[in-house]
């Protein structure tokens, strides 16, 4: 049976991230982003792939599973080049528990914009074991299919909360939790004494940390450039990853 004009309607519709939000889904896409999700605790309420798909993977049969074709898988696609399967996935409701802070080390980001950025910051969390970031509220949707493409399906296993840092900074004030702010102005990472607790605080692309955020920054701390560098700033991802390899070495 060929997929209907509805689901087509349904799935194109949520590239939009209000669509998303009031219908509650968005669309993870590729033969192991989906194998991952569908195995997660993620709530997948459908699976449209080819048959070579359905064949290797076995799906619960609480998900509802729709064989299609290439053709038909082109035109649900978001991707340049549909990978055998699609899936629809309702979106968790997250809060952030500020108890978290005590016990781990967590990102936060300040208006992070790029897509991929985020979905690359995603996978570097994983990598270092890193298991909750916090975006302020105007930062990229991490349900944006692009950043779930870029996860590479990590996304299934690092939380994403969306809140007002400037509150929850002001809430954690007196808790004498170290807050790292990623600043051009830091000290040298490298001659720091860094905790395995915490929040590590990354700024915007093009604006870096905005001062109302900066002036909860504990220690400030950046990454030396090399002598004579001429280079404003590194990508965020990029100094994301190196960050979190400093303090991971710290940790062990």
């Amino acid at each position: 049976m060929p997929i209907s004009k509805n689901k087509i309607k349904l799935i194109r519709s949520l590239a939009n991230k209000k669509n998303r939000e009031e219908e509650g889904l968005f669309v993870a896409e590729g033969t192991k982003i989906v194998s991952e999700i569908v195995d997660s605790n993620f709530e997948v309420v459908s699976v449209f792939a080819v048959a070579d798909f359905f064949q290797k993977h076995k799906i619960s049969d609480k998900i509802e599973q729709i064989e299609i074709s290439e053709t038909e898988l082109k035109q649900i696609s978001f991707l340049t080049t549909p990978n055998q399967a699609l899936a629809l996935v309702r979106i968790p409701k997250r809060e952030f528990d500020i108890n978290i802070l005590n016990s781990y080390l967590v990102l936060a980001y300040d208006d992070i914009q790029d897509p991929g950025n985020l979905g690359s910051v995603i996978r570097t969390a994983e990598w270092f074991g890193i298991k909750h970031i916090i975006c302020t509220q105007n930062s990229v949707d991490v349900f944006n299919s692009k950043v779930v493409q870029a996860t590479m399906g990590a996304i299934s296993r690092v939380e994403v909360f969306y809140t007002d840092l400037e509150k929850l900074f002001v809430q954690i004030s007196n808790q004498n939790i170290e807050i790292y702010g990623t600043l051009l102005n830091g000290n040298n990472i490298y001659n720091e004494n860094l905790t395995s607790k915490g929040i590590i605080l990354f700024g915007n692309e093009s604006k870096g940390i905005s001062p109302k955020l900066e002036k909860f920054v504990t220690k400030k701390i950046k990454i030396p450039e090399a002598n004579g560098n001429k280079t404003e700033s590194l990508n965020v991802s990029i100094a994301s990853g190196i960050v979190c390899a400093e303090f991971s070495r710290i940790k062990n």
